[in-house]
């Protein structure tokens, strides 16, 4: 079991067969997570895609989470938390705490996006994909609007997916402690992370 500490990102390689388990130590804290193809990265999870395999703006256990080209990447196998993960709700960045009011640098998870692949020596693409946000509470109202609640996560719900191909999966421990993204207290905490089982065969 790794350790990912609040604020910051990581890459992390996950070949086909094995599972990654993300849990959330503290309770409350969003992670943003994308899924790159590990031998083109111009394929990755698409919100659009996952929404058409899946017929809703949002995932659950049992889902397969569609890329680019419209082939499965992640088998969503495992969530003991109350179920709630947007897709819909960018990334952090520093446009976004320039609008609250933010003045100095803040860490933000479209920096922490390019700085795990940048570590992991992977090119990316020159944009952020739509990340899966999870453990982000984005109720959907019957007029179509959506607002951002304090999760409900507790501490050590996890979720865990499988990768149906070998992929590069990056993680970032939201660090929004403008808006209660990450709970009243808006204090980002870190969260833990592992993959497991054996390859299925590299390609």
């Amino acid at each position: 079991m790794a350790y990912l500490s609040a604020r910051t990102g990581v890459a992390v390689p996950v070949a086909a067969g094995q599972q990654l388990t993300v849990t959330n130590t503290h309770g409350q804290q969003v992670v943003d997570m994308w899924a790159l193809d590990a031998h083109d990265a111009s394929r990755f999870v698409s919100a659009p895609h996952t929404w058409m395999r899946t017929g809703r703006l949002s995932i659950r256990a049992g889902d397969e989470l569609s890329d680019t080209a419209r082939r499965p990447l992640l088998a969503f196998d495992e969530d003991t938390s109350s179920g709630e993960h947007d897709l819909l709700i960018p990334s952090c960045d520093i446009a976004r705490y320039r609008e609250l009011g933010v003045e100095g640098y803040h860490d933000n998870c479209r920096d922490n996006y390019f700085e795990a692949l940048a570590a992991a020596d992977i090119e990316p693409l020159p944009f952020v994909p739509q990340p899966l946000n999870l453990f982000m509470r984005v109720p959907i109202a019957a007029d179509g609007s959506v607002s951002i609640q304090p999760p409900v996560s507790k501490p050590g719900d996890r979720v865990r997916f499988t990768a149906l191909e070998d992929v590069i999966v990056v993680l970032s421990a939201c660090p929004q402690d403008l808006a209660p993204t990450n709970g009243p207290g808006r204090v980002p905490t870190g969260v833990a992370y592992e993959v497991v089982g054996a390859a299925e065969g590299a390609r």
